[in-house]
């Protein structure tokens, strides 16, 4: 059977330093201009708080669209000599949780099938969803996934915030919705009802960066809020413009 697109948008990441596992997250293929990234949270490939410093990460590649159970492993540097790999941005606010890295169409493993998004599958600007509106979270909670087709899981989300106003000043929104570490850097996505956005009948919202919580919140008598950060994915159209007048 065919693999559904969507979940051929999303791989597991593996961060290691040399041969140590370090973390388990998540990313999602995007394209531009036939330039194909990789897109994850920004804290996945560097936290200095946490002293999370990988150099290198893996990603999981099907190579046949019609039979999921075959993958291969993609392994990424994360630096070159002392040079970072990839791109992240700033706002008005301080750092955005978004990095991306370009893949080597040429260096991927023969076959590969892969699902991107593009500047298509974003809102236009004049364009924005009502709050409480269904949204979806693709990714690998825990590192947990169906591990013989090598394929995401997703959960139910709603937005918990207006999608017209940048919470707090900041350049995300927040979901209402059961997260877990792992699913750092999934794409938070709706369904393209009305067709107006490319191939792909999904609109790309967001990318999932952390749970959101209180500072003085009681541990000890209160529950988490159950609430989510998710940077707006306009942000990637920033870190993939060109500056050599493409």
């Amino acid at each position: 059977m065919p693999i559904e697109p969507l979940l051929l948008c999303a791989t597991p990441i593996a961060t290691y330093r040399g041969d140590v596992l370090l973390t388990h997250a998540t990313g999602f293929f995007f394209e531009r201009d036939r330039r194909l990234y990789l897109v994850t949270s920004q804290h996945v490939f560097r936290s200095d708080p946490d002293e999370h410093a990988p150099d290198r990460f893996e990603i999981t590649l099907h190579v046949d669209r019609e039979n999921a159970t075959r993958t291969v492993g993609y392994s990424i540097p994360l630096y070159v000599g002392r040079l970072s790999q990839w791109i992240a941005g700033r706002d008005a606010a301080g750092d955005i949780d978004v990095a991306l890295i370009e893949l080597d169409r040429s260096r991927l493993p023969r076959g590969t099938v892969y699902t991107a998004f593009t500047p298509r599958n974003l809102l236009r600007q004049e364009e924005t969803i009502e709050i409480g509106s269904a949204m979806l979270i693709v990714g690998f909670p825990l590192g947990f996934h169906d591990t013989y087709h090598k394929l995401p899981v997703v959960r139910h989300a709603v937005n918990a915030s207006s999608f017209a106003i940048r919470f707090q000043g900041s350049g995300y929104f927040l979901t209402d919705a059961r997260t877990h570490r792992g699913s750092s850097g999934a794409p938070v996505v709706m369904r393209d009802l009305d067709g107006k956005h490319g191939v792909l009948p999904w609109i790309l919202l967001g990318v999932h960066s952390s749970r959101f919580d209180i500072r003085n919140r009681d541990v000890d008598i209160d529950e988490a809020l159950g609430l989510n950060c998710a940077w707006f994915a306009d942000i990637l159209l920033t870190l993939t413009e060109r500056d050599d007048g493409h």
